[in-house]
């Protein structure tokens, strides 16, 4: 019986195996990837990469899937727990985390060719590092910069800031409190969604928030440095008024007409706008790209680059790399850049040309890159939940001021680490 049993399980697997190489030879792979790409230029630019692929990969097909940023995160899950994940994964740094420990992606250590490896900083790279593991590429990053109404400025006499020598956050405050008066105001800041500003901006203060101790385990403290930031907003919202109220819960898009209409002289927005600005700017209108302020760290600003990630229930996880190194080369990652209006994580594309022109501020940015480091809660178990349930609201009350620095700094800590404590047990 035991025989017969064992000569059953063989001839089984080897009929498995079989109808495996005969599914194999009987056409090529085919490859699913999601693409979160929504700008028509970065939408085009990935279509044709994948249709470059299709046409020199007779084996190996690429299926374009078109995504979604505004629900990536539970659509994701909910094709990782039904079984349906893309093999190829576009999202950013900071939504990897829980994915990254809950088993659902897969580590891209032995994946990745040298030239991919070290052709992206090590900065970059542990923006998707959990653990001992790279759970994705970081390919596509964007600073925070000023958008300024270049007339407003000149008729004002302010020094204008650059790379070399940015404003500090005092004269930042002082000079937007200089430029308001008559309705009109010196910065807008466009926070319905905070938390990712308010800490990415802080780091050049020498803000973390979120500290690890010795066990692994992360708690939040609201030191100091973590203050710099948020009391700079406050104070030109609630003091100075030299920020309006009004624009606090509205999205970066949503400032753009008062911002062409005069109302505001400069108003912190991602890299990436400029290609809306560039669009919808009133003929004749002077705008420029100015560097985000600086403090005791310098320019340094935190990011959550875009990422490429593989699914861990992926069957074809080489084939899939080998498309993302393709995705990747140093030109097609140019091209993705240019498509998005960001910039390239990899060193030999940011130094193409095309990025160092001062037309429509890509040198500004360009010359960015170096300070960018990973975001302050990048590995942070629990956070998206944090940021949701604590953090959002509490500084969204603290910025309309509606509550002290206080009252913020305890639902910040308390709160916050009764949230990410659920995480860590």
């Amino acid at each position: 019986m035991r025989t017969r049993l064992t000569t059953a399980v063989v001839v089984l697997l080897l009929l498995l195996a079989g109808c495996t190489s005969a599914s194999r030879t009987g056409g090529p792979i085919t490859l699913r990837f999601q693409s979160l790409a929504w700008q028509d230029e970065s939408v085009a630019a990935n279509r044709e990469l994948v249709e470059e692929w299709n046409a020199t990969h007779s084996d190996v097909k690429v299926e374009y899937v078109q995504g979604s940023w505004d629900s990536v995160h539970d659509q994701l899950l909910t094709s990782f727990e039904g079984g349906e994940a893309p093999d190829i994964i576009h999202d950013a740094s900071d939504d990897l985390a829980d994915f990254a420990y809950g088993g659902y992606l897969a580590d891209l250590t032995g994946l990745l060719t040298d030239r991919l490896k070290s052709g992206i900083p090590l900065r970059s790279w542990r923006t998707a590092t959990f653990g001992n593991g790279i759970y994705g590429v970081p390919f596509l990053q964007e600073p925070r910069v000023l958008i300024a109404n270049t007339t407003w400025l000149a008729e004002a006499g302010v020094r204008i800031p650059t790379p070399e020598h940015p404003w500090t956050w005092a004269e930042f405050r002082q000079i937007t409190e200089r430029l308001s008066g008559d309705g009109r105001y010196g910065v807008a800041w466009p926070l319905k969604e905070p938390v990712s500003a308010t800490l990415n901006l802080s780091l050049s203060a020498g803000g973390q928030l979120f500290h690890r101790g010795a066990d692994g385990k992360v708690t939040v403290r609201f030191r100091a440095a973590d203050q710099v930031v948020p009391r700079t907003v406050h104070d030109q919202v609630v003091v100075d008024h030299s920020a309006p109220d009004s624009t606090l819960g509205s999205g970066g898009s949503d400032t753009l007409p008062g911002f062409f209409a005069g109302r505001y002289a400069m108003v912190p927005l991602g890299f990436s706008y400029r290609q809306q600005i560039v669009q919808q700017a009133p003929k004749g209108f002077r705008w420029e790209v100015l560097p985000a302020p600086a403090g005791a760290d310098g320019l340094a600003q935190g990011v959550s680059p875009q990422t490429l990630s593989i699914a861990a229930d992926s069957p074809h996880k080489k084939e899939a790399a080998e498309f993302i190194d393709f995705l990747l080369r140093p030109k097609n990652m140019v091209r993705l850049a240019l498509g998005d209006w960001m910039l390239p994580t990899g060193t030999e594309a940011l130094g193409d040309p095309a990025l160092h022109t001062a037309t429509y501020g890509w040198a500004t940015g360009t010359a960015l890159a170096g300070h960018l480091g990973p975001a302050p809660a990048q590995t942070v178990r629990g956070y998206p939940e944090w940021k949701d349930k604590v953090a959002t609201p509490a500084l969204q009350e603290y910025y309309s001021g509606a509550i002290g620095l206080g009252e913020l700094r305890h639902r910040l800590e308390t709160d916050g680490n009764l949230v990410l404590a659920r995480y860590q047990r």
